[in-house]
């Protein structure tokens, strides 16, 4: 139980160490970027505006203070909760990222669980037929889809279904021109459903590819050419000697690859122009929104470290050599 304190404290000071850095390194960046957050806020009126007045925008925001007091006010900010006001949309960042948080965190959830579940059994399956013509697709689809983007796989399956086969619409998360309390629940679905794929189709190769090396390493040892001996073949043996053997390295490896969901999720959502977390930074970072922008990489960075965490709670609880360790 001490062991596993330790294991809890030290994974603790190691994100806030983490967030405290990138925090300190996008305010930096923030800092020296080329748009102006004056212009940004203003908007197209900016014509309209005279000096004094954008001096005393500048003044409101404080960004006439120095670089460290500005980080040192917002980082007060944030520790009391505070995320600041997103320039564009004129309400509190908080309220931003969890509006849109909620749409990404469906979008990424659905593609999460197809991938993992799509990438474990198209490893299996080129496992248990290694050598075979079915083995060598596997594999080809898989190497394939590694080096494929995911903003053109997007496209790929906007213009193929979208516009030459018209099963799915265009974009957006819900019809355009339709009220949100008259949005049904399959009109969303139907808005989900190409995102969704696209995030699962390009996060299969990493689960079917290390599935299969763990699968045919497995099957390789003595105890499965023993259990071959006995008789036992085909699905029976995968069942009682393989998947013990796979299944927590793939679960670990599914928990492990959340920064790359996020990442994917950000060029999906573009693509598709849903509106999720991802195309919100996109929107703050083109229109110079700094509040928006920080609130949803500090965001981002606990999501994808609380991912991280998962993957290693789970080995360090159900691996049996970490119970090992802690009984000793």
């Amino acid at each position: 139980m001490r062991r596993f304190g330790r294991f809890i404290l030290f994974k603790g000071i190691k994100m806030a160490t983490l967030l405290v850095a990138i925090s300190f390194i996008s305010f930096l960046l923030m800092k020296n970027s080329p748009i102006d957050p004056v212009q940004a806020y203003i908007g197209a009126d900016m014509l309209n505006v005279s000096p004094e007045q954008r001096e005393e925008i500048a003044e409101y925001w404080g960004l006439n203070d120095p670089f460290m007091v500005q980080f040192s006010n917002w980082s007060t900010s944030v520790l009391s909760g505070d995320l600041g006001t997103s320039m564009i949309y004129r309400i509190p960042v908080s309220e931003v990222i969890g509006e849109r948080f909620t749409n990404s965190i469906i979008l990424m959830l659905v593609a999460w669980s197809l991938s993992g579940i799509i990438g474990f059994v198209l490893g299996v399956v080129s496992a248990m037929k290694k050598g075979t013509w079915l083995d060598r697709l596997i594999q080809w689809y898989c190497y394939t889809l590694a080096s494929t983007p995911t903003f053109w796989m997007g496209l790929l399956m906007l213009i193929v279904f979208s516009v030459w086969l018209g099963w799915f619409p265009i974009g957006l998360g819900v019809p355009a021109g339709v009220l949100t309390e008259d949005v049904t629940l399959s009109s969303r679905i139907q808005h989900l459903i190409l995102p969704a794929l696209t995030l699962s189709i390009i996060g299969v190769s990493n689960v079917a590819l290390h599935t299969r090396e763990k699968l045919v390493d497995v099957l390789e040892s003595d105890y499965i050419l023993f259990a071959k001996a006995r008789g036992e073949s085909g699905f029976l043996l995968f069942w009682r000697h393989g998947l013990r053997n796979i299944a927590l390295p793939a679960i670990t490896l599914q928990f492990a690859g959340f920064s790359e969901l996020f990442g994917g999720a950000v060029l999906a959502e573009q693509v598709f122009s849903y509106p999720g977390l991802g195309q919100a930074t996109v929107d703050a970072g083109i229109k110079g929104d700094v509040p928006l922008l920080l609130g949803i990489v500090i965001f981002s960075t606990i999501f994808v470290f609380a991912g991280n965490l998962i993957a290693d709670l789970i080995y360090y609880i159900v691996d049996p050599r970490m119970k090992e360790k802690r009984g000793t």
